[in-house]
């Protein structure tokens, strides 16, 4: 897909840092604000060939970190395999997990293997109250997820000098803009270690991104021009130095390339030469200064505080 006409204003990338890829769309949940439309029905799934490509494309490019998402990533057959050959070299990587993957049967080993090989967990968590997030992701989410996180504490993630990295991420459960990271984050330390005494890392605050999934229910609720209204009437030019499309690169499925997860979905390609993951195997291949394609949702993540994979922008 071309570049949409829009008002955001041109930006350039960086040195690239990360490789976010999407393994599969392959889910074991069905969430309202899912930009992925993941599921359990999903049948995408990036081949053996495209992952054998990862990591020889992280040692050509001096990569520091692999991002892995889905749907729920650890579905994939090669998902731990893939974890162990990076941190071979290593290289961090993060799994961006649902928590409930972790009570279905056949992964009851899956919290021992993040923790043996040190990788990062970014845990959707869009409540400490049981109601709201069972409306947002599914009657039972809520105490599976307890139960999750209360597994990956008992192997030391989110306990200070463990060394092992357990963020949550909190998204709006309605059209509006999240709160402040830091004060979020304070109340959710409080409750979840007093209501289940669960620890973490740090909490990071997301704006939900106005598209597929998401779009279609701002549409049916109306309130999807509302809400696009306060993303582009809230755009802080502030984040537009720390966006994260300026250091990561989103791969698909198929091994295509695009600068966010979220131009991913869109089919908004990335612009230049370098299309696919075969095309970072190229010596001396540099992205710095390639144009970043663009479109009105990119509002989404420099409006207020502004919002990243990785929470606040400033």
């Amino acid at each position: 897909m071309d570049r949409i006409k829009t008002k955001f204003p041109k930006i350039k990338r960086d040195y690239l840092d990360t490789l976010q890829i999407n393994i599969g769309y392959k889910c074991n949940q069905s969430c309202s604000h899912c930009h992925v439309n993941a599921g359990p029905n999903r049948t995408e799934m990036m081949s053996s060939d495209i992952i054998k490509l990862i990591p020889k494309v992280i040692k050509a490019n001096n990569i520091k970190m692999l991002d892995i998402t889905g749907g729920a990533p650890e579905l994939h057959p090669k998902f731990k395999q893939l974890v162990k050959e990076v941190r071979s070299l290593n290289v961090e990587v993060m799994d961006r997990c649902n928590l409930t993957i972790l009570t279905e049967p056949g992964h009851e080993n899956l919290a021992s293997f993040l923790a043996s090989n040190k990788v990062q967990i970014t845990a959707s968590l869009p409540c400490y109250l049981q109601g709201n997030v069972d409306k947002q992701r599914g009657k039972g989410v809520f105490e599976k997820s307890i139960f999750a996180l209360k597994q990956l504490n008992s192997y030391g993630y989110g306990i200070k000098n463990k060394g092992l990295i357990l963020n949550l991420v909190y998204n709006p459960s309605g059209p509006e803009l999240p709160p402040s990271q830091k004060e979020l984050e304070d109340i959710y330390r409080h409750e979840l270690k007093e209501r289940h005494g669960i620890y973490f890392s740090n909490l990071f605050v997301l704006a939900n991104m106005p598209i597929n999934r998401y779009e279609k229910y701002l549409n049916v609720i109306g309130k999807l021009k509302e809400y696009k209204k306060l993303l582009n009437d809230n755009h802080n030019s502030r984040n537009l130095n720390s966006v994260m499309c300026k250091t990561t690169l989103s791969v698909d499925w198929k091994g295509h390339l695009y600068d966010c997860d979220f131009n991913q979905q869109l089919g908004i390609r990335k612009k230049g030469n370098i299309k696919h993951l075969d095309d970072l195997l190229i010596p001396l291949v540099s992205l710095k200064n390639n144009p970043i394609a663009i479109g009105d949702h990119c509002f989404g993540c420099t409006a207020g505080a502004g919002s990243s994979c990785g929470g606040e922008l400033t």
